[in-house]
């Protein structure tokens, strides 16, 4: 039998931005210093990436002023509320984070609990970047083919508990020679927040409804090794052969640096060669005429990768005389 799909909406946007703006010069102040020591790659970090505020749910005394699940429940709230959107409606829940309040249980359990959401499906999404559109992406499936006709889709993150000072005082290499690079240059880009969407299968009676034409999502994992992460420190070699529950326990994990969240700079550069060259392929499909595009939204980390995502787009002519495609961060 012949499925039926429906159109899918975005109806409504909520955001959580917890506690106010803090600048570049403000940031040790909350983070505090590793060793007692000023950051010698500070500076340098905060000029390439080209951050100017963050948001921290952290205070000066590095206590949490939330949670991940917390600020996805005001993200939730903000848009419900802007949404108009009777609560008792939503069907469905997706929810996707880096790391979550707990390992276990799942991201999306925390926040039905968090938001007192009726009895829904829920989803969880756990990844890095890509965990939001993975949401997103649940939740649009569910509503296409009719499983659900009003859902929830949210993102939550919380990286400055990761990356305050007191997590590294444990660990004796790091309080003698500082952070390496690969956890250092995080520690000057990343801040806390959350959004959420209310998506339905019809668009809003008034006011300004998006529709969802497709999401695309695929993963390079097979291709390359680990590039951010957790729970375990890489060989010279690149490989990994020793988890951060493999340890006799979680002290000694610590001690060695396993829990501490990482890049592995080396291989970031591929993650932008790889999105602008899937957005080629997506051309080449038909799924996207540049001639029919106003703005091409990228996300980056660091404003160190702009112009080479630019350079990229320009030899591939992405854009015309007649209209320009002006080349917008996230």
């Amino acid at each position: 039998m012949k499925k039926e799909y429906h159109k899918v909406y975005i109806n409504s946007i909520g955001k959580h931005l917890p506690n106010s703006p803090v600048h570049n010069d403000e940031m040790e102040e909350y983070l505090g210093l590793i060793g007692g020591k000023p950051s010698r790659t500070r500076e340098r970090m905060l000029k390439q990436n080209g951050i100017i505020t963050r948001y921290y749910a952290l205070d000066k005394d590095q206590q949490s002023t939330d949670s991940v699940s917390g600020m996805a429940n005001k993200a939730i709230q903000d848009c419900l509320t802007k949404g108009k959107v009777n609560v008792s409606e939503i069907e469905l829940l997706t929810a996707g984070t880096t790391q979550g309040d707990l390992p276990v249980p799942g991201f999306a359990s925390m926040v039905h609990a968090e938001s007192k959401l009726p009895v829904c499906n829920i989803v969880s999404h756990q990844s890095v970047c890509a965990s939001g559109i993975m949401a997103l992406k649940s939740a649009y499936l569910h509503v296409l083919t009719g499983e659900n006709e009003k859902a929830i889709s949210c993102a939550s993150d919380m990286p400055s508990r990761m990356f305050k000072s007191s997590r590294f005082d444990k660990q004796d290499k790091i309080q003698e020679k500082g952070l390496p690079l690969d956890t250092d240059f995080l520690r000057w880009m990343l801040s806390d927040g959350a959004g959420a969407m209310y998506l339905s299968n019809k668009p809003n009676s008034s006011g300004l409804s998006l529709e969802i034409e497709w999401i695309d999502v695929k993963s390079y994992a097979n291709s390359f090794g680990v590039c951010m992460y957790a729970g375990a420190n890489k060989k010279r070699d690149g490989t990994i052969d020793k988890y951060w529950l493999d340890y006799a326990n979680f002290s000694d994990a610590d001690a060695e640096s396993a829990i501490n969240l990482k890049q592995d700079i080396k291989l970031v550069n591929n993650t932008i060669n790889l999105g602008v060259q899937h957005l080629f392929e997506l051309i080449d499909k038909g799924e996207i005429d540049p001639k029919k595009m106003d703005w091409l939204v990228c996300h980056y980390s660091s404003e160190y990768f702009k112009q080479p995502i630019v350079e990229l787009l320009k030899k591939r002519r992405v854009g015309d005389s007649r209209r320009e495609v002006v080349y917008k961060p996230s």
